[in-house]
């Protein structure tokens, strides 16, 4: 028997009940078709539903017939409970997008299809109210065909020859079938529809029960499970070999939702994805081919509209409700079956929860951890500062039905207060975090890789580590500990995002380590990583669709831009502009009411979440947030070691230099960085063997002193420091100076036309005076152990690409076309005055007023001379003793 999860979907108000009536009347499984607005459709088993008119939570009905078994899921329809909707898309073979033939493609309705394009789901579309005024097929069908694809085909009559060319385009190889006079087959057909090439249309009026027939038997017509399944085994079995675990690929299932029953019974609502399960059978959750959890189901129920029956056993393919699993959660795979994807809808606004007087919110939390089971993207969080809660909800009509469920099922009356946006955050750079948790008699050390992910793609943990290094166990536990929480970003405190993060080194002792120790060096490492790496706060962004009068334009335009949004060019649709772009949430929170008001109730606007990017204005919401992440004691960013017998704690920017594995990204980094610089010394080899020429510009010239004399610092390290304002910092006991390292930046022609010895050369020797100053120069540094970088004006030169070399033991510098000394000497003393200390020797007053500015030491022409004069007399007086 062909067995088929369908779930039907659609725009709020567009008449998806009521089709799923017309379905259910028609597949014989109903007498009588209810009426949304009578309050007695078979589908809105809640009493809410039935008094607002629109599905909030998704149900299944079952249809059987003589060679099929359908379970119709249907689903909310309201942008509000969008989350319940995507969820139930995990579990779907195919999918009804219905469509009011009366509004057309409304924004809601474009999210849904960009949803089913994502989980690859099979679309049958059906345009509904087609017998209100206006409405015109031919019209609605090109407009399918312009924002779905030329897939859109009418199906109404498949005889045609007109229905059979539209297929044969869509597919390369039918076509050359066709031409040659073949004969397109239902089987073909069914094939394409499945591979989402084809997307059946059909066109009628569910209230008045036109079409449904025809489109329920040429559903039944036009798909098939058969070959999903199939190539689901052959891949199910081959992971099976490759894990060496045949018994544990016997059963699968994808859990899509969690819900009570009148009695309170937790319900666990799946679908079969493999095998079968029989009642009391033991069913396990598995991450990395580990067991996290193993439980017993009770009892298994087919449920119909509010009905259920209870049964022995579920086969592939069969929706169902378990009762006895308390560890479950929406998109947990179980047996053999894989996690479900990320969901890419979610709350963006979050509400703290205002109770009555005599409610203790530590009461009150427990019983919002259980709404929080059945609707996950609630997001129950606990505020132990001040006692308080804060959950995510999706919007007013969301905030109306949560308000009424917790009155009716735990009898109190909640407020919420005003929703503040809900950021996220993710990271720039690669960097490796690490961990160390070692109080006595503990131990556990564990290195991440931290790497910025694609946008949507969510939180991903791996591992990388070679057995040698780290035990597979222990590797396993870290992965658990990654994915056991929510974790959080040192911008904000918001939770993390769009990140992969890899295990890559660790260490374990094997008498003191206890699986403890791990989860705290686990958490410690990422809240290291994220101290070093370049943060980036996400916000929020809707994608719009705005409709206005045509002599409105201007003004809508103008006001989307005012609201730091992307704005594409404006369709023109007779006398109304359309214009679409992207836009941050949080700008828009009003907009509704303003576009009401100048467009007198003409203008529209629908806004579906595009997902989160980067946020508009950064700064001032960091300000107004004033998170230390160094102050939340709940992450921390330190480590601890042991010492004589004690545990000492050390902070994030010193805790590389005591780790006990060598950090894994240093070591690439600082063999890349061998690399790269024994090809540069082998070119300043062959420029002073004269075989080349060697230029070279500023950038390169700090990778090169950088690399030559701080082999063992590291850029980042530099720039937290000085973001912590650490002036000096211990390193294993002793105190280093964070400006230990001196250099003397020279204004090579500056110096030249200021000292007489050298001036008076300038007439007939200009070469002459630059070498001597070389000279002088270079005696200087190997008695004092200065570095000296001279720089020369090269400005004038046509074509000088600029250069670099090193003339004895110091580093010389001529400038660019068209750049100054002295704007060099500026963009040099400006990143170098941050991490080393430096002195800049000129008599320029501007550059002495620049670097200055920089926190450079300045150094007159004059000053310069006496202290070479005494550096001279000293030399004299060691070389006479």
């Amino acid at each position: 028997m062909k067995r088929l999860a369908v779930g039907i979907l659609a725009h709020v108000d567009a008449g998806k009940t009521t089709l799923s009536e017309g379905l259910l009347f028609h597949g014989g499984m109903i007498n009588q078709m209810g009426r949304v607005d009578n309050q007695n459709a078979f589908l809105d088993t809640e009493e809410l539903e039935r008094t607002r008119g629109i599905t909030i939570f998704s149900k299944q009905a079952v249809i059987k017939m003589p060679e099929v078994f359908i379970t119709l899921l249907d689903t909310p329809g309201h942008i509000d409970f969008s989350a319940e909707m995507e969820r139930t898309l995990w579990v779907m073979d195919y999918a009804i997008l219905v469509i009011s033939g009366a509004d057309g493609i409304q924004g809601h309705t474009l999210t849904l299809w960009r949803l089913l394009e994502r989980y690859q789901i099979p679309v049958f579309i059906f345009v509904n109210k087609m017998d209100q005024p206006g409405t015109d097929k031919e019209k609605l069908l090109s407009e399918l065909q312009k924002n779905f694809g030329n897939g859109c085909v009418d199906f109404s009559d498949t005889q045609t020859v007109e229905f059979k060319e539209q297929i044969a385009v869509c597919d390369e190889m039918l076509m050359e079938k066709y031409l040659e006079g073949g004969e397109i087959t239902q089987k073909e057909i069914t094939g394409l529809v499945k591979e989402r090439t084809v997307f059946p249309c059909f066109f009628g009026s569910a209230l008045k029960d036109q079409g449904g027939d025809i489109f329920l038997n040429k559903f039944l017509q036009y798909t098939d499970t058969e070959r999903r399944y199939e190539e689901e085994k052959v891949l199910k079995k081959a992971e099976a070999v490759s894990n060496g675990d045949d018994e544990k690929q016997k059963f699968g299932a994808r859990v899509f939702k969690i819900a009570r029953d009148a009695q309170g019974n937790r319900l666990t609502y799946m679908k079969i994805t493999r095998g079968v399960l029989k009642t009391k059978d033991v069913v396990a959750k598995y991450n990395e081919g580990r067991c996290q959890w193993e439980e017993k189901n009770n009892q298994i129920r087919i449920y119909s509209g509010e009905h259920f029956e209870v049964v022995k056993e579920v086969e592939e393919g069969h929706v169902c409700a378990v009762t006895g699993l308390t560890m479950t959660k929406p998109g947990d795979g179980l047996g053999c079956e894989r996690q479900a994807e990320l969901p890419v809808l979610e709350p963006v606004l979050t509400y703290s929860v205002e109770l009555p007087d005599e409610i203790d919110a530590a009461v009150m939390l427990p019983k919002l951890r259980q709404l929080e089971e059945e609707e996950p993207e609630l997001h129950v969080i606990w505020q132990e500062e001040t006692k308080s809660i804060q959950i995510s909800l999706m919007g007013e009509v969301q905030i109306e039905i949560i308000t009424k469920l917790i009155m009716d099922r735990f009898g109190i009356c909640v407020k919420f207060g005003m929703g503040d946006i809900v950021y996220k955050e993710t990271i720039k750079d690669v960097v490796e975090g690490v961990g160390h948790f070692e109080p006595l008699r503990h131990y556990a050390e564990v290195h991440l890789l931290l790497e910025p992910g694609e946008p949507g793609s969510g939180m991903q943990f791996m591992t990388n580590c070679s057995e040698d290094i780290l035990d597979k166990n222990w590797q396993r536990l870290i992965l658990t500990h990654l994915e056991e929480r929510e974790h959080k970003g040192v911008l904000t405190g918001s939770a993390l995002t769009d990140m992969r993060i890899t295990v890559v080194s660790g260490k374990a002792h094997t008498k003191h380590t206890e699986g403890g120790d791990f989860r705290q060096a686990t958490y410690r490492a990422v809240r290291q990583g994220l101290m070093e790496a370049e943060s980036i706060l996400l916000e929020p962004y809707y994608e719009f669709r705005l409709e206005v009068p045509l002599e409105m334009v201007g003004r809508a335009m103008t006001d989307l831009e005012n609201r730091a949004g992307k704005v594409n060019p404006p369709e023109i649709e007779e006398d109304k502009a359309i214009l679409t772009g992207c836009v941050p949430v949080v700008t828009m929170r009003d907009y509704q009411i303003i576009l009401h008001s100048y467009t007198k109730g003409r203008g529209n606007l629908f806004c579906t979440l595009k997902g989160y990017d980067v946020c508009h204005n950064m700064d001032e919401v960091l300000s107004n947030c004033g998170y230390d992440p160094e102050e939340d004691t709940d992450n921390p960013s330190s480590s601890v070691f042991c010492s004589h017998g004690a545990g000492f704690i050390v902070p994030w920017y010193q805790v590389k230099e005591y780790m006990h594995v060598e950090n894994s990204l240093a070591s690439a980094v600082e063999e890349d960085e061998n690399k790269l610089f024994a090809r540069q010394l082998n070119e300043i080899e062959r420029r002073k063997a004269g075989l080349t020429d060697y230029s070279i510009d500023e950038e390169q010239i700090e990778a090169i002193l950088n690399r030559t004399y701080h082999a063992n610092e590291n850029s980042k390290k530099h720039w937290n420091r000085q973001r912590k304002m650490v002036a000096d910092v211990t390193y294993k006991g002793q105190l280093k100076s964070k400006f230990s390292e001196k250099y003397m930046i020279v204004d090579g022609y500056n110096i030249v036309h200021a000292w007489e010895s050298l001036k008076c050369l300038l007439p007939d020797n200009l070469e002459g005076a630059r070498m001597k100053l070389l000279d002088i120069l270079s005696n200087y540094q190997a008695f004092t152990k200065i570095e000296i970088i001279v720089v020369f004006d090269a400005y004038k030169v046509k074509g000088n690409l600029g250069e670099m070399f090193d003339y004895h033991n110091i580093h010389v510098v001529y400038t660019k076309e068209a750049e100054t000394a002295d704007s060099y000497i500026e963009k040099l003393t400006h990143r170098m005055s941050k991490d080393y200390q430096v002195v800049v020797a000129t008599s320029d007053g501007l550059v002495q007023l620049i670097t200055r500015g920089n926190n450079c030491i300045v150094m007159s022409a004059r000053e310069l001379q006496e202290e070479i004069e005494e550096v001279n007399e000293s030399i004299r007086k060691y070389i006479s003793r």
